[in-house]
């Protein structure tokens, strides 16, 4: 059994009280932030925020908040190498 199939059971979507489909918008919503926050995070060698941006699940709201705020206050050098 595939996820996407467990996902659009009918006992699933009563039990979560929602449409399937927003689960699965909601979950690729949130897999997409999670990613490129994630990048960002390992790319300007910030241990902390990528660990907390792993383990915690904020639907995007968090990865949001790094990428435009945290993130942006930090830069990678042209040479590639790793921020100071």
């Amino acid at each position: 059994m595939q996820i996407a199939d467990f996902i659009t059971q009918p006992q699933v979507a009563s039990w979560v009280g929602v449409a399937p489909w927003i689960m699965v918008v909601v979950m690729a919503w949130s897999l997409v932030w999670k990613g490129i926050a994630l990048w960002k995070a390992a790319r300007l060698g910030s241990k902390p925020w990528f660990i907390i941006l792993l383990v915690v699940n904020t639907v995007g709201i968090l990865e949001i908040v790094y990428i435009f705020l945290v993130a942006r206050r930090k830069s990678v050098p042209p040479s590639g190498g790793m921020p100071q």
